[in-house]
């Protein structure tokens, strides 16, 4: 791209080399010079420039190469540059000190919120850069994507930044979690051994290899024996958190999820957002056509099952507290109203949570969670999985 310029160097009789041209582009190439004008200079003349004395046809190669460039304004430049995308989306967010982040205050409360985004919808007439009124990118506002409040409702953002949300207005897109992990799910497996209830309610006979063996060893010829088949008998609904924060503990939810549905005959699982709602799905591909009334697994599953949650816990309490928190939807029911009639159906229910236990106190949410389940919430650890099963055995 800059050949007329190599050209002019020429035509002004300074002794410039292909090979030191080329270390120019290279040196342009990693960013030691960008949209600096001067800077591009002094690198030029660093590198093409071996003697004072041409110096001056140097100015002149330079002057006839890039004359009139300093008029360019920035963003006619930017209309001209094919800059790359991640660029562009990095630019647009909001980075701000510690500092700027105290001055921002809350707007104060989930009802609050929710009218003054209902009358800046009415009054907005188009899309805003920057700013801390408008629903727009990169500003101050409580509303919108890529800037920062301390409360705020996300809308039209990719993924989860500060995790400061009150409200996520977004349709996400879930992976279904893989049950056939074998990788790290040995030890799981010895935790979730706690959790079974053998019973003989099987075949009436099944091939007994350890006895078996024993008895060939002994009599110098094959003597099979048998013995009546044994079965866990235990039963449980197993609940998943499918929510963005979780995306960091999908290979731990995995493992465990392998684990369990290798110990567990009778294992019924389902797939949540965050907090369980009025419904929930078995496929995270068909979250909105094919979901569940929360309802008709209460008439489905006795209280003979063992409940197991695994989710962060990590939300806006609005979340959990409120009519209308829940993210993607309207909830006409609170989160806290749902889980505390989950607990009085299955009374044997734990909460496994895979962020450090020593991080519990600095969420609230985690909180609230732990005060609807009595406490009974364990880390996601081999000593929190085992400690979980006993709360629930």
């Amino acid at each position: 791209m800059f050949l007329p310029f190599f050209d002019h160097l020429r035509a002004h009789k300074l002794p410039v080399s292909l090979r030191e041209f080329l270390s120019f582009l290279e040196a342009v190439k990693a960013g030691m010079a960008t949209y600096d004008m001067e800077h591009f200079y002094l690198l030029g003349r660093s590198i093409l420039v071996k003697d004072e004395r041409n110096l001056d046809k140097y100015d002149r190669a330079f002057a006839a190469s890039f004359e009139g460039l300093e008029h360019i304004s920035p963003q006619e430049m930017l209309n001209q540059v094919d800059l790359p995308e991640e660029w562009l989306r990095k630019l647009a967010e909001k980075t701000l000190s510690e500092a700027d982040k105290a001055e921002i205050e809350a707007l104060g409360g989930f009802d609050k919120l929710m009218e003054t985004l209902r009358k800046r919808l009415e009054e907005q007439k188009g899309r805003h850069q920057g700013g801390s009124k408008w629903v727009g990118t990169a500003g101050t506002s409580p509303f919108g994507a890529y800037g920062y409040n301390p409360e705020g409702v996300r809308i039209g953002q990719a993924e989860s930044r500060h995790q400061r949300a009150v409200k996520v207005w977004d349709k996400r897109n879930f992976k279904n979690l893989d049950g056939d992990v074998e990788l790290g799910t040995r030890n799981i497996k010895v935790a979730l051994k706690r959790l079974r209830k053998w019973a003989r309610d099987g075949a009436q006979e099944e091939l007994d290899l350890d006895a078996t063996i024993r008895k060939t060893a002994e009599n110098g010829y094959i003597d099979v024996q048998t013995r009546p088949e044994r079965r866990n008998a235990v039963k449980v609904l197993l609940f998943l958190d499918i929510g963005g924060s979780m995306d960091p503990h999908v290979k731990m939810v995995e493992e465990l999820f392998s684990a369990a549905r290798s110990e567990f005959k009778h294992l019924e699982s389902y797939y949540f957002h965050n907090c369980l709602y009025e419904g929930v799905w078995r496929d995270n591909a068909r979250r909105w056509d094919a979901q569940i009334a929360t309802e008709e697994l209460f008439r489905t599953y006795g209280p003979d099952y063992k409940c197991i949650f695994v989710g962060d816990a990590s939300m806006s309490p609005y979340e959990i507290a409120y009519a209308g928190g829940a993210n993607e939807h309207w909830n006409a029911i609170s989160g806290e109203d749902w889980l505390r009639r989950t607990r009085e159906q299955w009374p044997n229910s734990v909460w496994l949570n895979p962020v450090l236990e020593k991080y519990w106190p600095y969420t609230q949410s985690i909180g609230m969670i732990q005060r609807i389940f009595d406490n009974r919430m364990a880390p996601m650890t081999l000593d929190g999985i085992s400690s979980g099963m006993k709360l629930i055995t």
